[in-house]
């Protein structure tokens, strides 16, 4: 079972195949990880796209209203987000 700290998210390429993602709340940082199929072992991503930071913001806005994390959680995400990635139009 996964712990509280971590959230996935299934996304599909152009051609067809899945990829299972993880993202994983380690201090102050969040660790990305990726896996093609179930039995696959996790591959870290050093420099996760802006699409998989943008699903991680979604999943931990929906957990904010389970109470699950704290609206300041969102904030430091966003904060993060726009670190990263200074061209984005995030809110």
């Amino acid at each position: 079972m996964a712990s509280k700290a971590e959230i996935g998210w299934v996304t599909q390429s152009e051609e067809g195949e899945r990829f299972e993602h993880f993202a994983r709340h380690v201090g102050k940082k969040w660790r990305f990880f990726v896996r093609q199929r179930r039995f696959d072992q996790w591959q870290a991503v050093e420099n996760p796209p802006i699409e998989d930071w943008l699903e991680l913001l979604a999943a931990v806005r929906r957990r904010v209203v389970r109470r699950l994390y704290q609206p300041d959680d969102v904030d430091r995400l966003l904060r993060m987000i726009r670190e990263r990635f200074p061209e984005s139009d995030v809110e």
